[in-house]
């Protein structure tokens, strides 16, 4: 990891902060999708892979300051990272489009 000292130090605390955020996340995905028709199953499945493309892409960065900077706060930044992505807005177009507007 790059960074001044104290950087990498603290940064090191976070980093295993964020690991079990996106743990929490793909465990609710992962029981929403026990309860599911093949279907959504389906899109819940692609969902958990993009939410581990990006689980990779976040770990792998290696610059303390990043963690500090964009991680020490985890209001919601891996369901928002998921939200924004390309990939999980055409699943949730599919689906609306499969068994109509969310209620």
């Amino acid at each position: 990891m790059t960074g001044t000292p104290s950087q990498i130090e603290w940064a090191e605390l976070i980093r295993p902060r964020v690991n079990a955020e996106f743990d929490r996340v793909s465990t609710a995905f992962q029981t929403v999708a026990g309860n599911q028709d093949d279907a959504a199953r389906t899109d819940t499945s692609a969902i958990l892979a993009i939410l581990e493309e990006k689980r990779t892409e976040v770990m792998a960065r290696d610059h303390a300051g990043y963690f500090i900077r964009d991680w020490q706060d985890l209001n919601g930044q891996v369901r928002r990272m998921i939200a924004d992505d390309p990939r999980f807005l055409a699943i949730r177009a599919g689906r609306v489009v499969r068994v109509g507007a969310p209620k």
